[in-house]
């Protein structure tokens, strides 16, 4: 029942991720809430990652998360000089990768860990803007790529088995369930500079 815009811009590039913050300023006539959630996978041991692997990482975590979030509080600066309040958010989608690591993923989680510190210092930086800045930190979701990286493993239901002995709730994590915790964060007013895990009480 909702309205939706699409925009085929690449996060990761600076005017395209302006070109997305105006639309739907153009669009809804103002904004709200930005949710940066663009992410991929080039899982690869250190010694066998290549320079791009490194950099497509880095440019879609990182900078797909810096560049729409510059863009968004950049409109939310200006509402505040022309002497208007914001309520506005950012939730940036990190990982437990980014906390404690994972096997193969260099790039990923050093990447993730990057967006936990850039979350903690926008939420100091522009809190008295009236814009809160959090970050989520899904554990294991069920997807098509966590289905590719058991496959690669070798067999995937022993693979499988093992990532659910992990959880203490005694499965893996569907995607509403992430999505639930990103609209409590949409509409908390005194949560900030914040990285909450959601992945079923592994990282207690």
């Amino acid at each position: 029942g909702g309205e939706a815009v699409a925009n085929g811009d690449d996060v990761s590039d600076w005017d395209g991720a302006k070109r997305m913050i105006d639309q739907a300023v153009e669009t809804f006539g103002g904004l709200d809430v930005v949710i940066n959630n663009a992410g991929i996978l080039r899982d690869r041991m250190l010694t066998n990652m290549t320079e791009a692997e490194w950099d497509a990482v880095i440019k879609v975590h990182l900078k797909g998360t810096f560049a729409p979030s510059r863009h968004a509080a950049a409109y939310w600066r200006e509402k505040v000089k022309a002497g208007e309040e914001n309520d506005a958010r950012i939730i940036n989608t990190t990982s437990v990768s980014g906390i404690y690591g994972n096997p193969g993923q260099t790039n990923y989680g050093a990447s993730k860990a990057a967006v936990i510190g850039m979350t903690k210092s926008v939420a100091i930086d522009y809190v008295t803007k009236g814009i809160r800045c959090n970050c989520i930190c899904p554990g294991t979701v069920e997807s098509p790529s966590l289905q590719n990286r058991l496959r690669a493993m070798g067999d995937y239901e022993t693979a499988r088995a093992a990532f659910i002995a992990r959880q203490p709730m005694g499965r893996i994590a569907e995607a509403e369930e992430i999505a639930d915790l990103a609209v409590y964060l949409a509409g908390a007013t005194y949560t900030t500079g914040q990285a909450l895990c959601i992945d079923g009480g592994w990282t207690i």
